[in-house]
């Protein structure tokens, strides 16, 4: 909505500006086109008409719809038609323009784009296989993509996981190519053209050593696409290369700042290079110099891959050893190299044997890559970032030749999840009332891992928050996230989820080391075997987003949601209020038979516009009071004033406010139902001297009396006897006392992180997923939920669980229904 609102307060604008006789005209057009555009799209599709979204790109694969407004491409039906037409494919989604290029300025010159054969003679997508050493950085400041690049080429299945081979500039060329990355739990396919930046005939950015090779080039081009902030090479111009190594592999990434790092460092690092992770470091910058060189030979502010972690026999004349040493390449590719020693050609190899030599592959060749010792190592560089890879890295023919090499692999559990505002958006630790209601994953260790002399288990957790880097550019930056853990014991264990006393009186064994603004935040620990609840969340309470929650182990663990099982129940001790009895007395039964038959009519039946003249009247003081919002707040936006209820009015409603004063005696005066009486605004000043919009509530909607009436209309006749009528009221009594107990300040709203416990006493235990559909469905922008959305919620939920129980003849929680059924059976619902 607040897109909306900010597209109607523009169109408002425009309005404005262009009012007056002699504009009327324009004035015209512009409130015709916002019309169209408002009944034209749902407001569920309220955003895809926002200018901003226009040049997004965005991932997709074949028969998914994967991220925002995803453009499914599928590779081989694109090829195919190119190859009938003899035509070359041309990606409409990255054009070869200056935009693609950058975003923030025009190139300083001018650039060509270039297919590969108009570049060399004779293009290859590979020239004698692949290395680290194709890997040449241009003119374009991404080290740290060509860092994880360099990486990449040391596990062959991963690299044609990401890179698939088959592609080729003869056999079946059409311009078209493809590459796959791992995007929250899903491998996508992102394809691309062939054309290339260029100046003067040389390639602008990234390159092989090899002047007709160009798979390196390509899979750079591609990663704005996978970045798509902008949609532009500049996107790439600062990054991390755990970022980068986790799009190719889907492993989970952690790093470490060297002057703070715990004490078994290389111990580590050997275990994760024993699991083909991928690593990388880096040297702080320096501020008032791009890319300093130290007097060592290093770069500041430069990523480096470190492509081997090993101990390396030593033999000296007065003793004998093993030293821990490290390999790494600077992506320039070239004599910028570390000087110090174990340097290139330096006097120390001279003690390594000649077979050590052979064995870790030395040469002292000016290609960018050199070792150092563990020591040198810890002195010169300030972080390091181990990307480690899960199961899910490799397909599966290569997982299994994986296995068969007797490498080492991580275990991995993991579970998407959201935070829903006013539901499981709890908030941190902090907020003690709110954060149990965020969601809970129990974790059991069972093995510690091997030679581990405190038989304590390693666990890393990776927290993930999903959709955020592709809406940049919409101004929705990343939320700040972390993670608390917590032992428990086998009774803790009978408790699904943990209420708010477990958090009271129990502290974490564990958490994350900050809540930080970043994409991923990720820490390992040291755990004994047993049960551990992990509670991801954002730092405040009320922030939306989705996530993936992963957790890493070198033995066996296993992961479950710690969440109540849908279904009905007995009543929450929790929560007792008076119910009234299932069944009205005599009198007040005679007095219900009066009621009914002065509304029934003829028919003695009474239909959803009849129980509305009922409810409206009987339980007018239980509705929600007036909602209150002034005009705009300092940044141009719509802000409470008091209590927040269902937001009845429409987009024709604003837009009336918007341009109303300009629109009198004309066509639009009607178009835009600013005399319907059905749907009143009052525009007052208030005190503060804004002006306020003030919504009036008009008791029960339509859709929630047509609702009840359903729930009980067996015969489907859009009618109520009076039996069934009676029936319908001792639901709304018992709804209603329940919701009287928690709304404590009588104002016809209750707080949604109270929706659970609140349906709970009436009987119905609900999962995080169904309260979060809930929350969406009928909260409102500031987390409450109304009286009559409350009942709303209470009439979906029996009907649907008596639905399903009447084919729940094995009482098995499985029913069967054909297509035909289940729509008959819910479309009446």
């Amino acid at each position: 909505m607040d897109e909306l609102k900010g597209f109607l307060r523009t169109a408002g604008q425009e309005f404005l500006n262009a009012a007056g006789e002699a504009a009327m005209g324009a004035a015209k057009d512009v409130v015709g086109s916002v019309i169209n555009e408002i009944f034209i799209k749902k407001e569920a599709d309220t955003k895809r008409i926002l200018p901003s979204i226009k040049n997004m790109r965005v991932l997709g694969e074949n028969n998914a719809n994967l991220g925002y407004q995803a453009d499914v491409q599928d590779y081989e039906a694109l090829l195919n038609n190119c190859l009938m037409n003899g035509s070359l494919f041309e990606d409409p989604l990255f054009p070869a323009s200056n935009e693609s290029l950058m975003f923030s300025r025009r190139p300083d010159r001018l650039i060509e784009w270039l297919r590969p054969h108009e570049i060399v003679d004779n293009p290859q997508f590979f020239v004698e296989g692949y290395s680290r050493f194709d890997v040449q950085q241009g003119e374009l400041g991404d080290c740290w993509l060509l860092a994880a690049t360099a990486n990449l080429t040391q596990e062959s299945n991963l690299f044609f996981r990401v890179i698939p081979p088959e592609q080729s500039f003869e056999e079946n060329y059409a311009g078209i190519f493809h590459f796959r990355f791992w995007q929250y739990g899903k491998w996508v396919d992102v394809i691309i053209d062939d054309r290339l930046p260029t100046y003067r005939g040389e390639l602008l950015y990234m390159h092989s050593a090899e002047k007709n090779e160009f798979w390196s080039a390509l899979l750079e081009k591609v990663m704005p696409n996978v970045r798509p902030l902008h949609g532009s090479y500049e996107a790439l111009k600062g990054g991390t290369t755990c970022e980068a190594m986790e799009d190719f592999t889907g492993g989970v990434s952690e790093w470490y700042d060297l002057k703070e790092s715990p004490e078994n460092l290389f111990t580590i690092l050997q275990k994760a290079a024993e699991r083909s992770s991928m690593m990388g470091c880096s040297i702080e910058a320096d501020p008032n110099v791009l890319e300093a060189e130290t007097p060592q030979g290093l770069i500041r502010g430069h990523a480096y891959s470190i492509t081997k972690v090993c101990f390396i026999d030593i033999v000296t004349p007065n003793r004998q050893g093993k030293i821990p040493m490290i390999r790494m390449r600077n992506p320039w590719g070239n004599e910028a190299e570390w000087n110090g020693p174990w340097s290139d050609s330096s006097p120390e190899w001279r003690y390594i044997p000649e077979e050590q030599k052979q064995e870790i592959g030395l040469t002292f060749d000016r290609d960018g890559e050199f070792w150092m010792s563990f020591q040198d190592f810890m002195s010169h560089f300030d972080r390091v970032e181990i990307c480690n890879l899960s199961p899910d890295s490799f397909s599966q023919k290569s997982a299994e030749d994986y296995q068969n090499s007797g490498k080492r692999k991580w275990e991995m559990s993991m579970y998407e999840g959201e935070w829903t505002p006013g539901v499981t958006a709890g908030g941190c630790r902090n907020f003690l009332d709110t954060f149990w209601h965020n969601p809970q994953y129990i974790i059991t260790l069972v093995d510690p891992d091997e030679q581990d002399e405190e038989g304590h288990c390693t666990v890393i957790v990776a927290l993930m928050q999903k959709n955020r880097r592709s809406k940049r550019n919409m101004g929705m930056e990343c939320l700040t996230i972390g993670f608390a853990i917590y032992s428990l014991t086998d009774h803790d264990l009978q408790n699904r989820p943990q209420g708010i006393n477990f958090f009271k009186y129990k502290s974490s064994v564990g958490r994350s080391p900050h809540f930080i603004n970043t994409r991923e935040v990720c820490a390992r620990f040291k755990l004994p075997p047993g049960h551990y609840l992990i509670v991801p969340s954002t730092f405040d309470p009320n922030e939306e987003g989705e996530f993936i929650i992963r957790v890493f182990s070198e033995t066996k663990n296993n992961m479950e949601e710690n969440d109540d099982h849908v279904g009905y129940g007995d009543h929450s001790d929790k929560v007792l209020p008076v119910i009234p009895s299932p069944r009205p007395t005599d009198p007040q039964k005679d007095s219900l038979r009066r009621l009914f038959d002065s509304i029934a009519g003829k028919d003695m039946e009474v239909d959803w516009m009849e129980l509305k003249m009922i409810l409206d009247h009987s339980m007018k003081d239980d509705l929600p009071k007036p909602v209150e919002y002034s005009r705009f707040t300092a940044n141009n936006a719509f802000e409470t004033q008091a209590g927040m209820g269902e937001e009845s009015g429409n987009a024709c409603g604003l837009l009336s406010l918007l341009c109303g004063p300009f629109l009198k005696g004309t066509p639009f005066e009607e178009q835009l139902g600013m005399n319907d009486q059905s749907n009143k605004r009052l525009i007052d000043d208030n005190p503060s001297g804004n002006r306020a919009i003030v919504d009036e509530t008009h008791g029960f909607s339509k859709d929630v009396c047509r609702s009840m009436v359903a729930m009980l209309d067996a015969d489907k006749s859009g009618k109520l006897g009076f039996e069934e009528f009676e029936a319908l009221l001792s639901d709304i009594a018992k709804w209603k006392a329940i919701f009287k107990t928690y709304d404590t300040e009588n104002s016809g709203r209750i707080p949604g992180f109270q929706l659970r416990e609140a349906l709970q006493s009436a009987g119905y235990h609900l999962n995080n997923r169904v309260l979060n559909a809930l929350g969406h469905r009928y909260g409102s922008r500031d987390g409450k939920i109304a009286f009559d959305d409350f009942l709303m919620c209470a009439v979906k939920i029996k009907t649907y669980i008596e639905i399903f129980k009447e084919r729940d003849t094995e009482k098995n929680e499985t029913a069967t229904f054909t297509l035909e059924e289940w729509i008959e059976r819910t479309i009446y619902s």
